[in-house]
């Protein structure tokens, strides 16, 4: 039974390398996603702090609005989270494919 059940770590190293807690996290309530922030809740679910779906209750957000968070991370770190940039790394990432 213990094998089944997951543990979940108390806090987990943010993305400019503070600790992250789920009091640290942003407020539920936060309408103005900062790049900040947005790679703060992808560490938390990368580090195992939340669930995907815990996140996006938490924030009102849905999945593929987070998964597009994520893959911005993955693919240009915290730059590719600002929104006025989304498209330039985009067009970025698809030339790096083709070649």
């Amino acid at each position: 039974m213990i094998e089944n059940q997951k543990i979940r770590p108390a806090q987990v190293i943010g993305p400019l390398g503070e600790l992250l807690t789920l009091d640290t996290l942003p407020p539920p309530n936060t309408s103005r996603w900062v790049v900040r922030r947005k790679a703060e809740v992808v560490a938390a679910v990368n580090g195992g702090l939340l669930t995907v779906d815990e996140v996006c209750e938490r924030y009102n957000l849905t999945v593929e609005e987070f998964a597009a968070w994520q893959r911005a991370v993955d693919r240009s770190g915290m730059p590719g989270l600002r929104v006025t940039r989304i498209q330039h790394y985009k067009s970025l990432y698809e030339r790096q494919q083709k070649y």
